[in-house]
């Protein structure tokens, strides 16, 4: 052991635990009591408003009664601070005047050599940002600039471009002195017994440095320049330095920014920081290409007890947060759980925040759902518990998943939370449970025989309640075959007549649809020539439909439904009309046939008119779900295709 017991109790004695704890929290006057070393704080490990953190300096001791949280000095630093054991002995003896003990000369050898590989990775950092500014790193500041980062961004985080030579960050090394086995110990070039030659594994590529807790450079992301290369983003491998599932790409800067936002925001990758950098949000994270791990949890969970896990709201998005789940329910603590926020389905933040601002991001934050939330969508959503052996099923599932909750405390109030819902879905439980039970029973025109009304919404539908508030927005698929005319009028005239046939129930598309009509038959027996996209667009604006086109393109940009834009060649744009005129026709046939099955249903009341209505209300919602253009188009264009 290299630090001795009596070693550490000195430095405990030299340093008042008051004094570590209170660089990082302020300490409430009328609850603590300094001549007596006594003081109280709100908790920095989880949120609250009243101070229930303890610590005594007779003790050198803290514990939070709030969420169990307690330790000594060392623990602190660890904890909060991300520092390793080490390190916190290090810092605090020096603090206090003490002399380091003679460590093991192997443990010696390991700890320089690991020094030695950290100033290799500063040398890596540093050729890579000068790189950026040198001739060769012209396209890679034009990247940047045309991505919205500025002079100031691009430092703060120390961006760097890694040239396309082979070995120009090798040779750069090498001429500093840097040793071959040194190179090859960062992961900073391929090598191999089946390689002749070691070369640079980052070749242009935008370079971002990855930081340890101590704000030291550990690896290396990148991300190619080019679009005919293998992986987008290219990590460093594992290293004596490196071990990506233990993590969190802006650790050290999102844990300070904390102090003052709260929580971390966990996201995908790095421009999704950097974005929330630039617009304000400081405290963001990724994990590094892979799931988030228990342990980047826990990293997490050393910042604050309620990180907010923000996805893609898409079906990807979903699994994502579904996995997320699971990874999180053994760790889970009083005072520390997990938020989800998801954005809307194909944007990113950088999306989300050029089309809607900082508002518009705060405002999926504040849409965050429990832990608990996420658990029982994920096993009833999109799913029908008609009879008691389903239900049992669910049940059992459920009792199952809790039992990998190690915290009695916690597993209990899981275990009753469950309960509760488990009572309100199966129409048993407590009055202020049966409100969405009434809506269902009326939008079948009469009250379900007890033990069938078990429909669980689906993932569509619990993904835009996550996302935001009910709005009035038309549904999307209609929008983009009206949006598609509005651009590209020779479709319109081609298929005036199924144009015609469209049933659109949302007043903007009717009115915006019945102007087109009027339009193209004053145009029909004419000469051949299409009219222009501007002609529509008057004729809308002639009408009073200003705001209603806008509504429409504004629909369909926001979720970059580009085969329905005007940038789109007509070859794509046709494309994306038949397969979504394909889907809008596909959905409303089945709602005719869900009319007729609630007919039959209400009339005869019998299994078979139930088994007939559930499956058309799942075929329904399958449909909702999948919402999308089918892939594979839009070469013409030059773009890849991007579903709806």
């Amino acid at each position: 052991m290299r630090f001795s017991s009596n070693f550490l109790q000195e430095i405990r004695e030299r340093i008042p635990i008051s004094d570590v704890v209170g660089r990082r929290v302020q300490f409430d006057p009328k609850k603590s009591n300094p001549g007596r070393g006594d003081y109280w704080a709100c908790c920095p490990f989880h949120g609250e408003k009243t101070p229930s953190f303890h610590c005594e300096n007779d003790k050198s001791r803290y514990h939070c009664f709030g969420c169990g949280e307690s330790g000594d000095h060392f623990t602190f630093l660890m904890k909060l601070d991300g520092m390793s054991f080490p390190e916190a002995v290090e810092m605090l003896a020096n603090e206090a005047g003490l002399a380091l003990p003679a460590v093991d000369p192997k443990a010696a050898e390991r700890e320089k050599a690991r020094a030695s590989l950290q100033d290799v990775m500063a040398l890596a950092a540093q050729f890579f940002r000068d790189q950026l500014q040198a001739q060769a790193g012209a396209a890679a500041r034009a990247y940047l600039r045309d991505r919205g980062l500025s002079a100031q961004v691009q430092e703060t985080f120390g961006l760097g471009y890694a040239p396309s030579s082979r070995s120009a960050l090798k040779e750069f090394l090498g001429s500093k002195g840097i040793e071959k086995d040194q190179i090859e110990a960062c992961g900073l070039v391929v090598h191999g017994p089946d390689i002749p030659v070691s070369y640079d594994r980052f070749r242009d590529r935008v370079m971002f440095p990855i930081l340890d807790a101590r704000s030291h450079v550990i690896a290396f992301g990148g991300r190619a320049l080019s679009a005919d290369v293998p992986a987008k983003y290219l990590n460093s491998p594992e290293t004596e330095l490196f071990s990506k599932s233990n993590v969190l790409y802006n650790y050290a800067r999102a844990r300070r920014a904390t102090e003052r936002d709260g929580n971390l925001i966990v996201v995908e990758g790095y421009m999704d920081v950097i974005a929330l950098h630039s617009a304000g949000f400081e405290n963001a994270v990724p994990p590094l290409g892979t799931a988030l791990t228990e342990r980047q949890i826990e990293l997490a969970w050393r910042v604050g007890g309620e990180p907010i896990l923000c996805f893609d709201g898409d079906e990807a998005g979903l699994r994502a947060a579904y996995r997320s789940v699971d990874t999180a329910l053994a760790g889970l603590q009083a005072g520390k759980s997990l938020r989800f926020a998801l954005l809307p389905s194909g944007e990113d933040p950088d999306d989300l925040l050029k089309r809607g601002g900082r508002d518009a991001f705060t405002d999926v934050l504040k849409s965050a759902r429990p832990l608990a939330d996420m658990l029982w969508n994920r096993e009833t959503a999109g799913r029908v518990f008609d009879t008691p052996e389903r239900r049992a099923a669910l049940e059992a599932t459920l009792r199952q998943i809790l039992g990998q909750v190690k915290n009695e405390d916690v597993r209990r109030h899981y275990q009753q939370e469950m309960r509760e819902r488990l009572s309100q879905f199966f129409g048993t439980g407590p009055k202020k449970f049966q409100g969405n039970r009434r809506n269902d029973q009326q939008a079948y025109g009469r009250s379900a025989a007890p033990g069938q009304q078990r429909l669980a919404v689906s993932d569509s539908l619990m993904n835009s309640a996550l996302v935001k508030p009910r709005t009035t927005l038309p549904p999307l698929r209609p929008t983009a075959l009206i949006v598609t005319v509005l651009h590209h009028p020779l479709i319109g005239l081609k298929e005036f007549d199924t144009l015609a046939s469209l049933d659109l129930d949302h007043p903007a598309l009717a009115r915006i649809q019945h102007a087109l009509l009027d339009f193209f038959a004053e145009q029909m027996g004419g000469d051949d020539e299409a009219p222009s996209p501007e002609e529509l667009k008057q004729t809308c604006d002639a009408r009073g439909l200003e705001a209603e086109y806008r509504l429409l393109v504004r629909h369909v940009r926001n979720n970059r439904v580009w085969q329905a834009d005007s940038d789109a060649s007509l070859q794509d744009a046709m494309e994306g009309w038949n397969q979504a005129l394909a889907l809008h026709q596909r959905a409303v046939e089945l709602r005719l046939e869900l009319k007729a099955a609630e007919e039959a249903f209400n009339r005869d009341g019998d299994e078979d008119s139930w088994d007939r209505l559930v499956g058309i209300k799942d075929e329904l919602e399958r449909e909702k779900g999948i919402e999308a253009l089918i892939e594979g188009f839009g070469l013409a264009s030059d773009r890849p295709s991007r579903s709806m």
